[in-house]
Parts: C-alpha cells; structure tokens; sequence
C-alpha cells in the first residue's frame, strides 16, 4: 500500500506538471556551488556511469547528466511529470514508479542520483527510500542526495497556489547530521557533503551529500 505521503506528493505534482516543467526547465534555480558537486559526483562513478535520476520530476537534470558523460534514466511517482520528461527529453528512458519499490534488480546503477527527490517524505518512509537506493547501487558506486536543512515539517507550494492550483505539498527538513547517520545506517560511507545558506528566493540552507556503496559486503543486521 502507497503511503499517504506518496498519494499527496503524486496528486499535487501531476496538477502542476506542466507549470513546473515550463518555469524551469534545466538547471536554472542551481548554484555553481551544487554544479561543482554534480560534477564532482560524477568524477567518482565507476564506468560506465549508468546513472538512475530518482525523482526526475520533468527531466530536467537528464540532459546536464548525459552532458557529464552519464547514462542516465529517471523514475517519478507522478504520471503527468513523467508525461513531460518523455515530452521534453525522448532521448532519455523515464518511468511511473516508487523509490519505495525500484523496479530494477540489485546493483544495477553506477551512481543514483536523488535532487530533492526526498524532500516530501517522512522519516519513516525516507529510510526505505534509502534501502532502495542502496540495494540498485552497484559496489562502489555512489548515492547523490540534495535537500532543504533544518527540522520539522512545513508546509510549502505557496507559489503554484498563487498561480490558482490547490495543491498541498508537506516538506521535510533534516540536518546534515541526520542525513549522515542515514545513509551510513544503510552501509553506504561519506564521501562529501556541502551545506550553504540560503539565496536569492530561498528561506533555507540547502545541503549536497554524496555516499559510496562499500566494496566489501557487509555482515547481514540484525533484526530491531
């Protein structure tokens, strides 16, 4: 069963695909800053840098990852903001679905790449995502997240309500400590992080982390 979550993040993204897709279409809202971590990403991927967009959104980063010499192909759980990466990006394989459930077998991706894609999850349903993401990631390979910091819950989408959709839209914060012990709590080992203040627009500090999948597997857990 979807979690509520899930079905509120799919209803507010497919009434506003095409408004979301249209304002910013490439990598406009970026600093040099995250681009450099992008790249940076990148430079750490095993060859031959197949790279899973989890959350694609519209398929607006498909295009800058291939041009960094990716292969790159996306999943979003909403049907209309996949509609417009197919629209937008036919050049690149993009597909409904859940990073609750990937629909790819294990150690598939050199690298997974997730661009505020865990922004509308709660704790419970962010640590599945992350199992997820680990278990498509080959050894070696690397996990990319990006986020909004801080803590609590807010309520966000002030912007497409001023536009005339109803949409509500639930945005989780963490902090860059709590994201750490997440991905490491997953066997996956920090490599680098950036965190920065906010910009022209923004309320918050964004952060940037990236993990690698250890080479060596790990001992099974034992179960809580």
């Amino acid at each position: 069963m979807p979690h509520p979550a899930e079905d509120l993040t799919r209803a507010a993204y497919d009434l506003v695909a095409d408004v979301y897709a249209d304002h910013v279409p490439s990598t406009e809202p970026e600093q040099p800053i995250e681009l450099a971590m992008i790249e940076h990403f990148v430079s750490l991927l095993p060859e031959p840098r197949r790279v899973l967009d989890a959350g694609c959104g519209a398929g607006r980063m498909l295009p800058h990852l291939a041009a960094l010499g990716c292969m790159p192909e996306g999943i979003d759980l909403s049907p209309q903001m996949v509609r417009r990466a197919r629209q937008d990006h036919p050049g690149h394989p993009v597909r409904v679905g859940s990073l609750t459930e990937l629909p790819w077998g294990d150690e598939e991706f050199d690298g997974v790449f997730a661009w505020y894609s865990t922004i509308h999850s709660p704790d419970e349903v962010l640590d599945v995502i992350v199992g997820e993401l680990r278990r498509v990631l080959r050894r070696g390979g690397c996990l990319l997240v990006a986020w909004q910091v801080g803590t609590g819950v807010r309520q966000v989408g002030e912007g497409f309500r001023a536009l005339g959709y109803d949409v509500t839209m639930r945005r989780y914060h963490r902090t860059l400590a709590t994201m750490v012990e997440q991905v490491t709590r997953h066997d996956l080992d920090v490599v680098s992080h950036l965190e920065r203040g906010p910009v022209a627009g923004e309320s918050d500090p964004q952060a940037v982390l990236i993990a690698r999948r250890r080479t060596t597997r790990c001992p099974a857990r034992a179960p809580p």
